[in-house]
């Protein structure tokens, strides 16, 4: 049984494509950038404020499903600089418990949509 997850307060999809879907237990989250979905706007002031924006869309993805960070087991992150791994790792660490953190791929890219600097999708399990 597949549900697709929507909330206003998560930038909408820009294509054909759902912010998450649902099936039996599992959440698929599709990747997030730097959108706030209160303005449109594309949030780029450094790489650590467009991480937590990134981040926050993803909490709300997930509260619209009824979890949390908690019920991650998979994160996939994608950057557009490795040198900033550092500074986006800070922020992407403040919103798990490090000793149930969950798996996880970092990939440097050549470009992501909008010329952001990071995108994230995570898969999650109630």
């Amino acid at each position: 049984m597949k549900q697709i997850i929507t909330t206003t307060k998560a930038p909408a999809p820009i294509g054909p494509y759902n912010q998450a879907i649902l099936s039996g237990n599992t959440l698929y989250t599709s990747g997030q950038i730097a959108f706030n979905p209160e303005t449109g706007e594309l949030i780029l002031d450094d790489i650590k404020t467009e991480t937590k924006q990134v981040m926050e869309n993803l909490k709300a993805v997930l509260e619209a499903a009824n979890m949390t960070f908690e019920n991650v087991v998979k994160a996939s992150i994608f950057i557009s600089d490795m040198g900033e791994f550092v500074n986006i790792n800070d922020v992407y660490g403040s919103y798990f418990n490090e000793a149930t953190a969950p798996a996880r791929e970092t990939v440097q890219v050549a470009c992501l949509p909008k010329n952001v600097n990071v995108e994230i999708s995570v898969i999650a399990v109630k």
